[in-house]
């Protein structure tokens, strides 16, 4: 689970280093995917209170989102994220019948949709069960527009990206190295070509597809020639 840092470098070397003409990179910044016009983002909103839930479901319409479910209760969330299949869930952690740590455990489990957890405390213990449920982010009340749009585009970007390794990485063990591997080479684009975590993230992507290599081989590439640049 994040909140808005990126994982600690990885400090093995790669076993082998793929070209990818990066003098030209460093010169000159990697040009970020644009982005096309999508439909509306789907949105399914579980809080107990109702003016807290009300505040969510405008803040995310305001911000475009189509808020397709509204719940008060963990098990009702668990029902409707895997029946709508939304591009994110907003949940409180503290509900009746199912407390939202659980259902976002089980929403995981069902590849239904990216969580972002709502909660009063911001204590270690609360955050690693999160993180360990599922959860893409999390939010500290009480919260502004400003606190919580950006926690749910990192849960979307974060899931996408989590979704796009699994699919080329079928190996659990491979699947963990290739992701701290890519979570490395995104932060060494951000920071030293100006590019935002979801544009690192499709660059690498891109120029995986267009030289035929595995994310994890792009990667590689960018850590020893970006990182040693």
């Amino acid at each position: 689970m994040e909140r808005v840092t990126d994982e600690k470098p990885h400090d093995a070397k790669p076993e082998a280093t793929v070209p990818l003409d990066l003098p030209p990179l460093i010169d000159q910044e990697p040009e970020a995917p644009k982005t096309p016009e999508r439909p509306a983002r789907r949105a399914v909103v579980v809080e107990d209170e109702a003016l807290i839930r009300m505040d969510v479901v405008e803040t995310l319409r305001e911000a475009g989102f189509d808020v397709v479910g509204e719940a008060g209760d963990g098990e009702t969330a668990v029902r409707l994220a895997t029946e709508l299949k939304p591009d994110v869930v907003v949940m409180d952690v503290k509900m009746p019948e199912l407390d939202g740590i659980s259902a976002a455990e089980r929403i995981g489990k069902a590849h239904a949709a990216p969580v972002v957890l709502l909660t009063a405390f911001s204590q270690t213990e609360l955050v690693e069960r999160a993180r360990d449920a599922g959860a893409m982010a999390y939010v500290v009340k009480p919260f502004t527009p400003a606190d919580l749009l950006p926690a749910v585009e990192i849960a979307i970007s974060r899931y996408q990206q989590i979704g796009a390794l699994e699919s080329e990485v079928a190996d659990l063990t491979e699947r963990f190295e290739t992701r701290k591997r890519v979570d490395r080479a995104k932060g060494l684009l951000m920071t030293k070509m100006g590019l935002s975590e979801p544009e690192s993230f499709r660059w690498i992507q891109k120029t995986s597809m267009d030289r035929r290599l595995t994310m994890r081989e792009v990667a590689d590439a960018v850590i020893e020639q970006v990182g040693g640049a």
